[in-house]
């Protein structure tokens, strides 16, 4: 008999669903302190949490036969997922439960936002019956610009169609298919949404490329009716230019979901007539819990059942049968997809990696595979490993072109990958030496030698002296210490490059440094952790 502890709140249908299994029997102990979780946690087989329970290294210390850990829910920060992994226990999540209570969110705070309903309600409860102040406006034929078209974006864009709206599309890695198919309309770019939507709604994650997405800058850009309505991550909107914006009419009006501290520490917000807040209400629907303590409950059974495992965010990295040189070069393929994500920005328009020599007599499928997950991550809130990454590049419309050539040019062994995007074309080699040394030898033509690890800052610039000294310089100064190094020239086109790996990240005062020097034409934090 398998023993499932749930120690958060969950949806009497995923304990029902527990119960129903022969082989299964949930222990529900919600409220239970860290210490005798720690206790008790090695009695049982699984774990279904949502997000009050933290599973801190110090629960997992004794993890005795405990199989693996659901959380009903998205996030998962409550989990120590290294902690979990080194104990050999899978941690799982249930990403889509929520999609369509997000995307319903979403599209009630738009109707809301157009018809002044909050307002309007207040009024009428205040006893004043005002219909001339609250007169609102029609989606109908309003243009919608929605910005990310995952799962949430593109059931967003499907409920906007019905209300006879015309949908504006973009996608900062690239749009599904099926987007264009349904009638979105896809944007190159997010200049034509912040100009063209009356209504802007947001569905991508928060990380370095998306944090402070929109600034003054970009609501300056916005027609003075349009209304934006976050229910993805906050701090995508910066929220001081936005409170500005709206106070002095810059844009009509505002919906949030979601903030950069939860809950605010400054109301502001709440006070302002122009904006409608709710407290993190996306996936808080009656549907969207039961969805998710089923999904969680069904996963995590199958999982230790020894079925298949879904929604694994700590899959291993390769099965047992793959070999060491193999091994080490999906290591090597998944920074070099995380490198061009960050060194090809924009919308990706095609990829294609190479095999090259004694590599390409091995299965390589899983070198493939760990590339996606590196060019795919920083595009996605929930972790990309070997058990999702190919489901979501499908979702997204993303091949990956594959070539083998075993003939043995100047190295016994490479692999190459290249990017391009709407913005730029990105080109990077790699090898293993001595069959563990990973080793980056190419960036755009560029014959370099620097090791992929830690935070590396790469440089573009005009071929002459002075450029190293100058980043030398510029690091020392911010208390960063450089690992390895690699340059790299053209020298019939005057160019260079400069590549370093370091002990830490540069802080945003060194990065503006080191893009400000004379001759760096451009330049790069690529974060390989």
């Amino acid at each position: 008999m398998y023993k499932i502890l749930i120690t958060d709140k969950l949806a009497k249908e995923g304990v029902d669903l527990i119960n129903s299994m022969p082989d299964f029997e949930p222990v529900v102990r919600t409220g239970i302190s860290e210490d005798e979780l720690a206790q008790s946690i090695g009695e049982y087989d699984g774990l279904i949490i949502r997000s009050g329970t933290q599973v801190t290294a110090k629960v997992l210390a004794n993890s005795g036969k405990l199989k693996g850990i659901a959380r009903a829910g998205v996030g998962i920060d409550n989990v120590d997922v290294p902690a979990a992994t080194r104990k050999g226990v899978l941690v799982m999540n249930t990403p889509g439960g929520n999609t369509m209570s997000a995307a319903e969110h979403t599209m009630a705070l738009m109707l809301a936002l157009s018809r002044n309903v909050v307002p309007a309600c207040n009024s009428l409860k205040s006893g004043v019956w005002d219909r001339k102040s609250y007169t609102g406006n029609q989606l109908n034929n309003k243009v919608l610009g929605v910005v990310g078209l995952g799962r949430i974006g593109m059931a967003v864009a499907k409920m906007a169609l019905g209300f006879n709206m015309k949908v504006i599309g973009y996608d900062p890695f690239a749009a599904p298919k099926e987007a264009e198919q349904i009638g979105v309309q896809i944007a190159d770019n997010l200049e034509k949404i912040y100009r063209e939507a009356d209504f802007i709604t947001l569905h991508i994650p928060r990380n370095e490329q998306t944090t402070n997405l929109i600034t003054a800058k970009e609501l300056k850009m916005m027609k003075p009716t349009c209304r934006i309505i976050n229910c993805a991550r906050g701090g995508i909107i910066n929220e001081d230019d936005l409170y500005n914006a709206l106070n002095a009419g810059t844009i009509a009006g505002a919906a949030l979901d979601v903030f950069s501290k939860e809950p605010p520490e400054n109301l502001r917000f709440t006070e302002c007539p122009a904006c409608l807040v709710t407290p993190h209400l996306g996936a808080s629907t009656e549907e969207a819990q039961i969805e998710v303590a089923v999904e969680a409950a069904q996963i995590l059974c199958d999982a230790i059942r020894g079925g298949p495992v879904r929604n694994a965010l700590n899959a291993p990295a390769s099965s047992g049968g793959v070999s060491p040189v193999v091994g080490c070069y999906a290591d090597l393929a998944q920074r070099m997809g995380t490198m061009l994500s960050t060194l090809a920005p924009g919308h990706l328009k095609s990829a294609k990696i190479e095999f090259r020599g004694s590599i390409a007599e091995k299965p390589v499928d899983v070198v493939a595979t760990a590339f996606t997950i590196g060019l795919l991550q920083s595009h996605f809130d929930t972790v990309v490993n070997m058990v999702n990454a190919p489901l979501l590049a499908k979702e997204r419309g993303v091949s990956i072109d594959q070539t083998k050539n075993p003939e043995i040019k100047d190295l016994e062994a490479s692999f190459t990958a290249t990017v391009a995007t709407d913005k730029v074309t990105r080109s990077i080699r790699g090898t293993v030496f001595g069959g563990t040394f990973l080793r980056i030898i190419e960036i755009d033509g560029f014959a370099i030698e620097v090791t992929p690890e830690g935070t590396m800052v790469i440089i573009f610039n005009d071929d002459k002296p002075g450029v190293i000294g100058s980043v030398g310089t510029v690091l020392g100064n911010h208390g960063v210490n450089i690992n390895t190094m690699g340059v790299g020239h053209k020298l019939n086109e005057g160019k260079a490059i400069l590549a370093v790996s370091l002990d830490k990240t540069p802080d945003a005062r060194a990065a503006v440094e080191l893009a400000g020097l004379d001759l760096v034409n451009e330049m790069y934090v690529c974060k390989l952790q």
